[in-house]
């Protein structure tokens, strides 16, 4: 696609961290870090009708990805996530319901969009009510390309609900808890390639992706399976590094970039903002750049 546009559906809401408020919410995760990386995006999603869910408008507005589809409810309050950090600075979520978020009601006029967008990004968290899950399966019918980022959160998933969105992708990314968990369902095991393998094959998928923390990254396609190793940072808090990871991949592969080229951007690019704070950092390009040329890799 020449000038592709993704559109993210589900959470967007503030982690509030140890040091004070940043805006988050995987699904906006993506969009802000696509929209950095030269991708046009926008949100679905809902904020309540409160000073929190007009910050959050003008933030994405100040970096240039639209508003437009996102609804306020008169009901429930823009959604807050409570993070605390362990000494590696992996995260751990207390993620507060209900909130607006959960209610996104389906529209005509999103509709639209999500039939001209290039592809539509989900979760499985966004699907935690059924109204949500509802207007989710009903955009995914009309979308190009459907990603789907499996990013567990506990209590809010289930087998059967994986299976099910499995099922409505195109392009799949999780990490290795998710894939041993997913492995354990499926009754599989073996290397992760063996694995990747078989859920490509069982929900005949275009794309499995793998995130693996310092450990790096791999992809399977219809072309091969490729590794790419992690890149040696020094970690400030890994919020987000997955979502800006998807972004980078996205931002590659859907302007024709190779497999291989898109992993080893995506994995400078989840690095990058690994060294910074929060999920939603300002990222440069010669940042990524000095990365990608260090050749400096975990050792594993």
């Amino acid at each position: 696609m020449s000038n592709p546009a993704i559109i993210c559906f589900g959470e967007i809401l503030w982690d509030v961290l140890p040091t004070g408020r940043k805006a988050g919410g995987a699904p906006m995760n993506v969009a802000f870090h696509a929209n950095q990386l030269g991708l046009e995006s926008r949100m679905i999603s809902k904020t309540g009708d409160d000073d929190l869910g007009k910050e959050l408008k003008r933030f994405l507005e100040n970096i240039g990805v639209s508003v437009e589809l996102i609804q306020t409810d008169n009901t429930f309050p823009t959604g807050i996530v409570n993070v605390s950090l362990d000494k590696n600075g992996s995260p751990s979520y207390e993620i507060v319901s209900p909130v607006a978020w959960d209610y996104i009601h389906p529209d005509d006029k999103v509709k639209d969009f999500v039939k001209n967008a290039g592809a539509l990004i989900f979760g499985s968290l966004a699907c935690r009510t059924e109204r949500n899950k509802r207007t989710l399966l009903d955009y995914a019918d009309l979308a190009n390309i459907r990603v789907f980022d499996v990013n567990l959160r506990t209590p809010f998933y289930s087998k059967s609900l994986v299976e099910e969105l499995l099922g409505k992708a195109d392009i799949v990314k999780m990490n290795d808890e998710e894939l041993a968990l997913i492995g354990e369902w499926l009754g599989i095991s073996g290397t992760e390639k063996s694995q990747l393998e078989y859920i490509k094959k069982e929900f005949s998928l275009d794309l499995v992706i793998l995130t693996k923390g310092r450990h790096g990254a791999a992809c399977l396609d219809e072309t091969g399976y490729y590794e790419q190793p992690g890149f040696r940072v020094k970690v400030q808090d890994t919020i987000g590094s997955g979502d800006s990871f998807l972004a980078a991949f996205l931002s590659r592969f859907l302007k024709g970039g190779s497999t291989p080229d898109c992993l080893v951007f995506a994995s400078a690019v989840g690095a990058l903002v690994a060294t910074k704070q929060g999920g939603t950092p300002k990222i440069e390009s010669p940042e990524i750049v000095t990365i990608m040329n260090s050749q400096s890799f975990q050792q594993t």
